[in-house]
């Protein structure tokens, strides 16, 4: 069995959308509450999503290359990734003051929307 990069590349693409889609209904849901609400499972959500797409181009290049290499991509791609996810947060709750519940759900709901749809097979 072969696992082409441009394989990757295409779950990389449909997780990050999957991730946007669920950002964007807990958004509106949230909406319902008022605009801060909305906003703040905007960010939660949002900072998961970007994160993934960095943590995706930073891994995943045009070319093969070796494994340590590719270990050491994947390794910085994932400590970018929750670098943006923690300043994120912390420009949400701190200068901004949104409510924690709903930025903490909309992350939470968005990392599993993850796990979800990174096993559904096309």
């Amino acid at each position: 069995m072969q696992n082409s990069i441009a394989a990757g590349r295409r779950l990389a693409t449909r997780l990050v959308v999957v991730q946007g889609s669920v950002t964007l209904l807990l958004g509106l849901g949230f909406l319902l509450q008022g605009w801060r609400y909305g906003l703040a499972a905007l960010f939660g959500g949002g900072a998961v999503a970007l994160g993934t797409a960095l943590l995706a181009l930073r891994s995943l290049r045009r070319r093969a290359v070796p494994a340590g290499v590719a270990l050491l991509q994947l390794i910085a791609g994932v400590a970018l990734k929750w670098t943006v996810f923690v300043a994120i947060f912390y420009l949400a709750l701190v200068p901004l003051a949104l409510p924690p519940l709903p930025l903490l759900l909309s992350a939470v709901v968005t990392l599993f929307a993850f796990v979800v749809a990174a096993g559904w097979t096309t």
